[in-house]
């Protein structure tokens, strides 16, 4: 038997284990099947961006690929959040809540993040350049090490909700 016969025959035994297991699986008594929706159509049938979202209850909303440049957003309830892909230049986040929120290739630049509570919240790839974050609080958030040492550059002030120095919660 030649390699490629060998091949082809293990192939076709194996396409049809899977054929025969999908069959099985649909036809199991009280188990049902879902579609998963895409994250860049989640949430947002129900939530319209608007400029002004100041103080709105938006914990776990997904954000992937959104322009919420100069929205804002303060103090708002962000926890649990996603923001992937998102831009959020010159956007108003004082004193909003975004503990463990989950921001990759975000870009907050020149955003407003004054007493923002960013505690346990994933920041990877996202970029803060001349953002304001007087008494914002990082304590337990993921950072790229490079964006991490440039906020400690401007880092200042107290949270007044937490209590954590920005420096401190940075890691500075």
């Amino acid at each position: 038997m030649s390699f490629h016969a060998f091949f082809s025959d293990r192939l076709k035994s194996f396409l049809l284990a899977i054929a025969l297991l999908t069959v099985c699986v649909m036809f199991i008594p009280g188990k049902s099947l879902y579609a998963i929706t895409p994250p860049e159509i989640r949430n947002k049938s129900d939530l319209k961006i608007s400029q002004d979202m100041h103080g709105m209850d938006l914990k776990g909303r997904e954000f992937v690929k959104v322009d919420l440049r100069g929205v804002d957003l303060s103090s708002a309830d962000l926890r649990g959040a996603v923001f992937n892909n998102s831009q959020l230049q010159g956007a108003d986040l004082q004193g909003a809540d975004l503990e463990d929120v989950v921001a990759f290739a975000s870009i907050f630049d020149d955003a407003d993040l004054r007493e923002t509570n960013f505690v346990n919240s994933l920041l990877m790839e996202s970029t803060f350049s001349n953002s304001i974050i007087d008494g914002a609080d990082f304590s337990n958030a993921v950072l790229n090490k490079a964006e991490q040492k440039r906020l400690c550059a401007g880092a200042k002030g107290t949270n007044t909700l937490t209590q954590v120095n920005t420096s401190e919660s940075l890691g500075c």
